[in-house]
C-alpha cells in the first residue's frame, strides 16, 4: 500500500511509497526564484530556488546522454506504418487547420466508434453508482445521470470539430443540447468512468477516479486518429464519493476556454468540444467558508488521444499483488494504441546510454519496451512544464492524477496565467499556505511526479532500479534543454545567455512586471548603439510603471547589455522581432478575462465566451480590433474567486 506519510517537496527522496525498491536519491532540483526575494516569507525557502536555469551539479554530473529527445529516436525506431500520437500535437493542428472542401463531413450518427479501452481492458462487474472501491477493474460502465431542463449551446470549437470530421451543420442541430448533456446518448458510445488514484498535494489519496467525468468512448476518425470524447460534469459514477457529480458554468467556462487557449499557444492539451448548460442549479460552497450558493449548472465535451493519467497505474500498484498485473496490462495497452513505435524496437548504439561506470551501469532502451515508454513519458512530462513557464502558466493543482501519460496538459480546476511576475504566486487557494504548487516549483514537482510514476513500474517489476532512476534523469536533461530553448527564443537572442537571462527575470520578479506584455515589447526595443540613454526603456514604458530612480537605473543597465547581445547576433531587427512575436503572445487567457465572460454567461449573455474563444485561438496574431483583451488586469481582477480559486466546481 502507498504511504500516508508526505514530505516535503524538496526532501531528497521523493519516492514515499512502501513498495518503493529503494529511495532515488539521484533527483535533482531546479533553479527558478532568487533567494533573497524570499527570505522574509514563512514558508519553505527551499522549495523555490534561484532561477537562473541551471540544474544540480550532481545531476549534471550523472547524466552522460545526447541533449536531443531520446523520444524522437524511439520513434523513429518503428518499424512500418507509424501513428504514434505526435509529440507536440502541432502536427495534428497544422493538418486540420486548413479546411478542405474536400474533407469528411460526418453526421453525430456516423461517428466511428472503437471503444478499445472498454473492449480490451478488465472492467467492473458491477454498474450500480454506489461509492465504493472498484478492485481489479480500469473502469465501470456507468451511463450519464445529470437531470436537465431545456440544454443551451453555449460555446463549441470549430476546429475540434474538424479533427472529429463533425460537420459543422451538427452543431445547429435542435438536440445537440441534449446529446452532448448526456440527457440523450450518441449512436455507438459505450459511457464509463475510469478509475485511477494519486498523490494530492503531496500525500496518497487512494482512489479518486472519475467522479463526474463520464468518457461516452473514442473515436476513429479517416486519419486513423483515435480521439476520447468524455463529458464532465454528467452525474455520478461510483468514484463520486459524497459528491454529486455535477460540474457549475464557471468552471466549465474556464476549463473550455482554457483547453482552447493552451491549443491555441502550442502547448500539448486536452480539448473541448463544446459546453452546454444543463437548465439545472447546482449548490456549491465556492471558497468553503459555509457560504452555500446556487450555480447555474454546465458540461464540457473534452475530447483528447487518451485520459489516462499517472495515477491510473498508481491504484493498481498500490494495491498489492493482487492488482499488480494490471499495472502491466494497463501499460500494454497505452503503448499499443499510443506508442505503437515502441512495441518493435530494434536493437540501437544511439538508445544505449552509461549511468556510470561498468557494463551493468549501461541502459539499453530498445530491451525494454517499459523502460522506454517510461523514458518518453518523462521527456514529454518536461516538455510540457518548460513550454508551461515559457508563457507563464501555472496549472494549480498537480498532484499525480492530474499528470498525462501522453504529456497533456489536463484537469483544469484553479489555473491561472503570470499577470505581474511572481514566481511564488499560485492561483490554488488550497495551495497557499505551503505553495507546493506554485509557478516556480512546477518544474520539481514534474519530477517528483514522474519518481512517483517510476516507483510504480519498478513495483509491478516493468522497470528496474537503473531504468527508473535514467527516465527521471531524461526529465532533467530536457527539461532544461526545452526551457533554455524557449527562454533563448523569447529574448531574442542566438544562443542561451544565463546571466541576462537569470537578470531580467530577476528584474521583473523585484518590480512586479506583466510577464507577457512585458517579452511582447521587449521586441520592439532596437540594436540601435544611437539610441540616448533616457531615451532606451521607452518601448518598455507600458509595463515598467512607478519604478524609482534606482530602479530605472538597474533596468537601463540590462537593456545596455541586451543591446551589446542582440547588436552582436547579426539579426535585423524586423526578424528579431518576428522570430520573439512567434513565441510571446500577445493574448493569454487571464483569469479576469474569464470571469467578465462568466459573468456574461451567468446573466445568460454568450457572446463574450465566444469572443473570447476566438481571440485565444490567435494569441501571437497583433487583432488590432481585440485590443481591449491584451490590457493589463484592472484592480477588481485581485479580489477573490477572480485571481485565485479553490478547487470547487
Amino acid at each position: 500500500m502507498f504511504s500516508q506519510i508526505s514530505a516535503p517537496l524538496s526532501h531528497t527522496s521523493p519516492s514515499l511509497t512502501a513498495f518503493s525498491l529503494r529511495p532515488y536519491l539521484s533527483v535533482p532540483r531546479f533553479r527558478f526564484c532568487p533567494f533573497n526575494l524570499f527570505k522574509s516569507q514563512k514558508r519553505h525557502s527551499s522549495s523555490v530556488l534561484p532561477m537562473d536555469g541551471t540544474s544540480s551539479s550532481s545531476y549534471a554530473a550523472s547524466s552522460s546522454s545526447s541533449v536531443d529527445s531520446i523520444s524522437a529516436d524511439l520513434m523513429n525506431q518503428s518499424l512500418e506504418n507509424n501513428n504514434a500520437t505526435d509529440y507536440t500535437q502541432n502536427s495534428v493542428s497544422n493538418s486540420n487547420s486548413s479546411i478542405n472542401e474536400n474533407r469528411v463531413k460526418l453526421k453525430l450518427e456516423e461517428l466511428k466508434w472503437e471503444n478499445t479501452f472498454v473492449h480490451e481492458l478488465p472492467g467492473d462487474p458491477r454498474t450500480d453508482l454506489i461509492p465504493r472501491e472498484v478492485l481489479h477493474a480500469c473502469y465501470t460502465k456507468v451511463s450519464p445521470s445529470v437531470d436537465v431542463d431545456n440544454p443551451q449551446l453555449v460555446a463549441w470549437s470549430n476546429s475540434v470539430g474538424e479533427i472529429l470530421e463533425l460537420d459543422p451543420k451538427e452543431f445547429e442541430r435542435p438536440d445537440f443540447p441534449h446529446i452532448f448533456s448526456g440527457a440523450s446518448p450518441l449512436v455507438g458510445a459505450v459511457p464509463y468512468a475510469q478509475c485511477y488514484g494519486g498523490h494530492q498535494f503531496g500525500m496518497w489519496a487512494g482512489q479518486l477516479g472519475d467522479g463526474r467525468a463520464i468518457s461516452l468512448g473514442e473515436v476513429l476518425n479517416s486519419k486513423s486518429q483515435r480521439w476520447e470524447l468524455q463529458l464532465k460534469g454528467a452525474g455520478k459514477t461510483p468514484y463520486s464519493r459524497f459528491a454529486d457529480g455535477l460540474a457549475v458554468l464557471r468552471s466549465s467556462i474556464r476549463e473550455f476556454l482554457c483547453s482552447e487557449a493552451m491549443h491555441g499557444l502550442g502547448i500539448p492539451t486536452t480539448r473541448a468540444l463544446c459546453l452546454v448548460t444543463t437548465g439545472r442549479y447546482v449548490t456549491r460552497d465556492m471558497f468553503y467558508d459555509g457560504n452555500l450558493k446556487d450555480e447555474p449548472g454546465a458540461i464540457v465535451c473534452r475530447v483528447a488521444q487518451s485520459f489516462l493519467r499517472f495515477g491510473s497505474y498508481q491504484i493498481h500498484a498500490s494495491r498489492g499483488k493482487d492488482d499488480l498485473a494490471l499495472v502491466r496490462t494497463l501499460a500494454d495497452y497505452a503503448i499499443r494504441h499510443h506508442f505503437p513505435h515502441l512495441e518493435n524496437l530494434s536493437v540501437s548504439d544511439s538508445l544505449s546510454f552509461s549511468t556510470g561506470e561498468g557494463d551493468d551501469s549501461v541502459v539499453d532502451l530498445t530491451s525494454n519496451k517499459y523502460a522506454a515508454w517510461a523514458v518518453e513519458v518523462a521527456e514529454r512530462t518536461a516538455s510540457l512544464v518548460a513550454r508551461w513557464q515559457g508563457v507563464g502558466f501555472t496549472h494549480g493543482v498537480l498532484n499525480t492524477d492530474n499528470m498525462s501519460v501522453l504529456g497533456l496538459t489536463i484537469d483544469y480546476g484553479p489555473f491561472g496565467f503570470l499577470d505581474a511576475f511572481d514566481p511564488s504566486f499560485t492561483p490554488n487557494t488550497t495551495d497557499l499556505p505551503r505553495r507546493r504548487y506554485c509557478f516556480a516549483n512546477q518544474p520539481d514537482v514534474g519530477l517528483w511526479n514522474i519518481a512517483q510514476f517510476a516507483t510504480t513500474l519498478s513495483a509491478a517489476k516493468l522497470i528496474n532500479d537503473k531504468e527508473a532512476n535514467y527516465a527521471m534523469e531524461r526529465y532533467g536533461t530536457k527539461f532544461m534543454d526545452e526551457y533554455q530553448a524557449v527562454m533563448t527564443k523569447k529574448v531574442g537572442l542566438p544562443k542561451y545567455n544565463k546571466q541576462l537571462i537569470g537578470e531580467v527575470l530577476k528584474n521583473m520578479a523585484i518590480d512586479k512586471v506583466d510577464y507577457t506584455n512585458f517579452f511582447r515589447l521587449l521586441s520592439k526595443i532596437k540594436a540601435e548603439p544611437t539610441i540616448p540613454e533616457d531615451e532606451l526603456l521607452n518601448p518598455l514604458k507600458a509595463v515598467l510603471l512607478d519604478i524609482g530612480k534606482e530602479r530605472k537605473e538597474a533596468w537601463t543597465n540590462w537593456v545596455k547589455s541586451y543591446l551589446q547581445e542582440i547588436s552582436a547576433s547579426g539579426v535585423s531587427d524586423e526578424e528579431r522581432k518576428t522570430s520573439m512575436n512567434s513565441v510571446n503572445p500577445k493574448f493569454i487567457l487571464r483569469n479576469y478575462l474569464c470571469q467578465s465572460a462568466i459573468d456574461g454567461a451567468e446573466a445568460g449573455n454568450f457572446e463574450d465566451v465566444r469572443r473570447l474563444l476566438k481571440v485565444m485561438e490567435r494569441p501571437y496574431d497583433e487583432q488590432p480590433e481585440m485590443e481591449k483583451y491584451a490590457r493589463l488586469p484592472p484592480a477588481w481582477a485581485y479580489r477573490p474567486g477572480v485571481c485565485m480559486l479553490s478547487c470547487s466546481s
